[in-house]
């Protein structure tokens, strides 16, 4: 069993034993956690982060996927060492050299520090928000991947400020399922993208709330309104 199965059987475990009990929030002006349900357990746009990902993991012996190769990691490392496999070299990118898991230091909006035709895939969650560029910043993923390479991006539908990236770096856009197939489209072309969107009423009301994922059933998690999407992923492939 993967280890995102066993998180999965985990979160759903421990949410039968609270009886998928939601608190009250009625009224509220004010969210139950400011930390997007960190301090209660997995954030709900993280649990949907995490079920794009799994969707295109590698599997060995079974199936090559998406993660394999050498690979980047906007960010940190976390999802290219939870589902990749057959990984040649992982590489992190980061904005400055604060971050000590960065290997190489760049700006996707300019493509600064990024050289072209290097990667077989690469994994960009919750970042294209937070870049005012960010045509740019898809034409460099383009730019960067090898002929055949791969991008898996997720970027936020409906959502509140992104702290401390606010403060940090920028918090400029919020998606729609045809923003994003726009924007992925004029770099990719039609045939090498696939958009799909995640959540529901219930489950968008509760990640705006502080609620987290192991507070609701997996039907709760699972069901899917395009009206009310919490989150959007990418996938993009450059074409050989």
């Amino acid at each position: 069993m993967n280890r995102s199965e066993l998180r999965k059987r985990a979160l759903y475990a421990r949410a039968r034993l609270s009886g998928y009990r939601l608190p009250r929030v009625g009224r509220r002006l004010s969210p139950m956690s400011r930390q997007y349900g960190y301090d209660r357990g997995t954030p709900v746009d993280r649990h949907y982060i995490w079920t794009f990902l799994d969707h295109h993991r590698t599997f060995p012996g079974y199936g090559a996927g998406d993660l394999r190769g050498v690979v980047l990691e906007v960010g940190g490392d976390e999802y290219a060492r939870a589902f990749g496999a057959g990984i040649e070299r992982l590489d992190v990118l980061h904005a400055t050299a604060d971050n000590p898991q960065a290997t190489v230091v760049g700006d996707l909006a300019t493509g600064e520090g990024l050289a072209s035709e290097t990667y077989d895939s690469v994994i960009c969650t919750q970042v294209l928000n937070s870049i005012y560029d960010v045509h740019g910043a898809v034409a460099n993923l383009h730019r960067i991947l090898k002929p055949g390479g791969v991008v898996l991006a997720t970027v936020p539908g409906i959502a509140g400020a992104v702290m401390p990236d606010r403060v940090l770096w920028g918090d400029y856009w919020r998606f729609t399922r045809g923003s994003l197939r726009r924007l992925f489209d004029d770099a990719f072309g039609a045939a090498g993208v696939e958009v799909q969107g995640y959540g529901n009423l219930l489950s968008t009301t509760a990640y705006l709330h502080g609620l987290a994922a192991e507070e609701l059933s997996p039907g709760q998690l699972d069901g899917h309104d395009p009206a009310y999407e919490l989150l959007l992923s990418v996938r993009a492939r450059r074409s050989a």
